[in-house]
């Protein structure tokens, strides 16, 4: 009887113990599995850090308080509520660097005997872009749509390539020029004619263009016309030059009128343009300069050459929508809006430093947004948010000489 007493016994005893470890290692592990803190412990008590969230927490002295007395409110003066109303976002754009001064090479030539100083900046052809370029020391940029400008809308320069040595395009003498902006049918865009001295002539320096159709005429020289285009701006002629901007000081906010030049130094052969920002097609940032124009009160307004053979262009090939804002965000734009965006720009087969303006008006100014793209203009056109027309100023075609260029080279 006594040993089956101890029998049960012992066995109880075993029995209690293997659930104890089995309880043990079960809540070893759900910790292992990652509970949640607040699980442990007390149930119904979670745990907050060190301690049970059922137990009272000491709260510490309250700090004192001190009292600022308040101070009334001043009145903002009316002025100063219509300068923050007038800046008010999206109501001006500020563009850095809005106008930059440009440095370009200046070349001599001839006209009728007396010098004309002339800037290069494009070319309808790459080879004479880059043997130009090289010349200069200053980029060239090749603009392939100006094959296609009419012959009306081209000025005939002779250049030189053997002869009398000199500073012109190929080493030899200065070109020489057959009108200059005194004369009616001048224009900036040149037609190339090449000329050579024939081996059984003596060159001599020709000054004039009557004096090369002379020379031709005699056999001493043999012309080759080329179907090459170049913007060739005259800055200096005998006659006068290009306006210069009497006030030099360049400001993000400088407006166009009054002059596009800011110097012109015959000795150190070298002009300085104002370089004005605008945008590409895609958005990518330009720099242009302002040459000329027709007709001849936007030409007045910029201070720039009047060239009434531009308007040749109006419906040619050789010419590129350029988009200006009349209204909207106002900005450095030549009407005090928004900079202007570009069908074309430098590295594009459609660019053409010859532009055709079109104006583009918000229906509602108060609600204008920045236009950076050709496909922002589209877009917004579409949904009847803006109204695109061409210029006619003095109902007249409108044609602005712009070439895009690198200020900073």
């Amino acid at each position: 009887m006594i040993n089956t007493i101890f029998f049960v016994i012992l066995t109880a005893t075993i029995l209690l113990t293997s659930l104890t470890v089995t309880s043990v290692d079960f809540a070893d592990a759900i910790k292992a599995k990652g509970k949640p803190a607040a699980q442990y412990g007390t149930v119904g008590s979670p745990v907050c850090g060190d301690r049970l969230c059922s137990e009272p927490i000491s709260q510490p002295e309250p700090a004192p308080v001190t009292t600022v007395p308040e101070e009334p409110e001043e009145e903002k003066p009316m002025m100063v509520e219509e300068e923050m109303e007038e800046v008010a976002p999206g109501s001006v754009l500020r563009l850095s660097r809005a106008n930059v001064p440009a440095i370009i090479p200046m070349h001599q030539g001839y006209y009728n005997g007396e010098s004309v100083y002339f800037i290069v900046t494009d070319s309808s052809d790459e080879k004479h872009a880059e043997i130009v370029t090289e010349q200069q020391g200053w980029k060239v940029e090749v603009a392939p749509l100006l094959a296609f400008a009419p012959e009306a809308a081209l000025s005939p320069v002779y250049i030189f390539k053997n002869g009398v040595e000199g500073n012109g395009v190929h080493g030899f003498q200065g070109e020489v020029f057959s009108s200059t902006p005194a004369q009616e049918d001048y224009s900036a865009l040149t037609a190339h004619v090449h000329v050579t001295w024939n081996d059984d002539a003596t060159p001599e320096l020709l000054d004039s263009a009557d004096a090369v159709l002379a020379a031709e005429a005699d056999g001493m020289i043999t012309f080759d016309k080329l179907g090459v285009v170049m913007n060739m701006s005259q800055i200096v002629w005998p006659e006068g030059q290009m306006m210069v901007k009497e006030d030099k000081t360049l400001t993000d906010e400088t407006p166009y009128g009054g002059g596009q030049v800011l110097d012109i130094n015959t000795d150190e052969m070298t002009v300085t343009f104002i370089a004005h920002r605008g945008w590409g097609p895609d958005g990518r940032t330009v720099y242009y300069i302002v040459t000329d124009a027709t007709p001849s009160g936007p030409a007045a307004m910029m201070g720039v050459t009047p060239v009434e053979s531009s308007a040749n262009l109006i419906a040619n090939a050789a010419a590129v929508d350029l988009f200006q804002f009349k209204n909207g965000i106002k900005g450095s734009g030549p009407l005090g809006f928004q900079a202007g965006i570009a069908a074309s720009a430098p590295g594009d087969a459609n660019y053409s430093p010859m532009w055709r303006i079109f104006m583009i008006g918000w229906e509602d100014p108060e609600s204008a947004a920045l236009l950076e793209t050709i496909d922002d203009i589209n877009a917004f056109k579409d949904d009847g948010l803006i109204n695109v027309n061409i210029a006619r100023p003095m109902d007249s075609d409108h044609i602005v000489n712009c070439p895009f260029i690198d200020p900073f080279q």
